[in-house]
């Protein structure tokens, strides 16, 4: 009797120290912050002061080639959160808005990131924006919004969410649902309170921070996805921020977001679990041009929120989808350490699979890739050789190491020449760019080079057929997918 005590004592203490070995996970995801807005990133073009997130440079690896799954926001969230390209799923193109768009987009038998770390031992809690489908209801299950004349201002306080973050994983949540509804607070499955925007950053500050306390001597680890909804319209940056960058209010909303992201990395280190945690920093997509007045910040300040890539938000080119992505892990990745392979964010549910040991299913995490041999090794090989990049109109493009394909005449979405335009005047229609030589997509060379055309087009409608980027049995996409759109035929929103 007294040997099983001791045997269930040590093995109770082992379990214990595996949990406490495992790091803590905190993903913060911003909200259209451009590549160019992160000076470590941009130290030429960009003007406006991020020390935090600079200083999360140096002590972390930068990666230079780093992709969202899409130039918008709700199939970008997708992907990161399920490690699957939102348009196999019922989404084409744009944002989900209003009305039936708010069927949640995950579906419930689609394992998501939370809920593999769950079946790991972790906590998990999403904070901020979701963006993924909130149905609200009342008491007798009655649509729960909230009507000014023709537009949502929102949710009903006291209707509820029964299909939200805590039905894909998470244990809490916090936040709102997406910038054109975000004066109501969601909290768990329920609206709370009233809120107004200018509060919501400090507001997702202070509940991150306050749940990395409240964790950080659990004996489990956690799993903390923070949404950030800055610098994302309404630019809305606080009183103690307006007037900082001497630049304009999204500058100042810049600079704000930044200082919070410090207030987060701050906590962890008071906290004492700094160097058990991996903290990845990111954005959704590239900068939004009309909602930045990126042309005056080039103009007037000289800073270019997009840095020398061509195009922003909701563009088939760079600037749509190649954001800031930084990882800091202590003791396991190099300090100031840069990486230019090609990466997308679809690969946090690998990533995350084989930091905690766990298999993958073959129907989960289909084009998730684990960069974790690159966060130990800057100079290991990346299994990401493809990557699909999808814009705003639901334009597709394929890159394969130097090779990029665009299937559009135009930018795929709001920058000049749009594809209507291009159409119009007879542009090729395709796109191909040498992105090792050209990588500010100014030289289109399809009519060069038509095996790589060819090679290139062939693989993407092997990914799109196959169900999936990753080996494994052929999956069936939610919905047909066509990749060979032709112009615009109606507008896509994004909030």
């Amino acid at each position: 009797m007294k040997l099983n005590k001791i045997l269930f004592v040590a093995l109770f203490i082992s379990s214990l120290v595996s949990a406490q070995q495992k790091p803590n996970i905190v993903y913060i995801i911003c909200d259209d912050l451009g590549y160019g807005d992160i000076q470590a990133l941009n130290p030429e073009k960009g003007k406006i002061l991020t020390p935090e997130v600079d200083a999360l440079s140096k002590e972390g690896m930068t990666f230079t080639d780093a992709h969202s799954a899409s130039a918008v926001c709700t199939p970008s969230r997708y992907a990161v959160l399920t490690g699957r390209y939102s348009w196999r799923s019922r989404l084409q193109q744009g944002v989900l808005g209003t009305g039936d768009e708010l069927e949640p987009l995950i579906a419930e038998d689609l394992t998501t990131v939370p809920q593999l770390l769950k079946g790991a031992g972790y906590k998990t809690a999403a904070i901020g924006k979701w963006h993924l489908g909130f149905k609200f209801v009342d008491d007798e299950g009655n649509p729960a919004e909230v009507y000014d004349g023709k537009k949502v201002i929102g949710p009903a306080i006291g209707s509820t969410v029964p299909n939200g973050p805590l039905s894909r994983g998470f244990d809490s949540y916090i936040g709102f649902h997406h910038s054109r509804v975000m004066k109501t607070v969601i909290k768990d499955d329920k609206v709370i309170d009233k809120m107004e925007p200018i509060k919501m950053l400090q507001f997702l500050g202070d509940h991150a921070t306050e749940y990395i306390a409240k964790e950080a001597d659990a004996s489990e680890p956690f799993f903390m996805y923070l949404a950030l909804n800055s610098p994302h319209s309404p630019v809305v940056p606080s009183e103690d921020w307006q007037g900082k960058s001497g630049m304009g209010a999204y500058a100042d909303f810049v600079m704000e977001t930044d200082f919070v992201v410090g207030r987060v990395l701050d906590a962890l280190k008071e906290n004492g679990i700094e160097d058990n945690t991996i903290v990845f920093f990111t954005s959704d997509n590239g900068c939004s041009a009309p909602v930045s007045k990126a042309g005056k910040l080039e103009k007037e300040f000289g800073h270019y929120p997009s840095a020398n890539f061509r195009g922003y938000k909701s563009d088939i080119w760079e600037g749509g989808h190649r954001i800031p992505f930084i990882v800091k892990w202590p003791g396991v990745i190099e300090a100031g350490s840069e990486n230019d392979k090609l990466i997308c964010q679809t690969s946090l549910m690998a990533t995350c699979a084989e930091i905690v040991g766990a298999d993958l299913n073959e129907t989960t995490g289909v084009d998730s890739y684990s960069i974790l041999p690159m966060l130990k090794n800057k100079k290991a090989k990346t299994d990401y050789n493809l990557v699909v990049h999808h814009s705003i109109h639901g334009k597709f493009s394929i890159r394969n190491k130097k090779w990029k394909l665009e299937l559009t005449p135009g930018s795929g979405g709001w920058s000049a020449p749009t594809d209507n335009k291009a159409i119009k005047e007879n542009y090729p229609d395709i796109q191909l760019y040498n992105m090792k030589k050209d990588v500010e997509e100014t030289t289109n060379v399809y009519n060069k080079y038509p095996k790589v055309v060819k090679k290139l087009t062939s693989q993407l409608v092997e990914i799109v057929e196959n169900g999936r980027t990753t080996s494994g049995k052929t999956l069936e996409n939610d919905v047909e997918v066509d990749i060979f759109k032709p112009g615009i035929t109606k507008k896509a929103s994004a909030h």
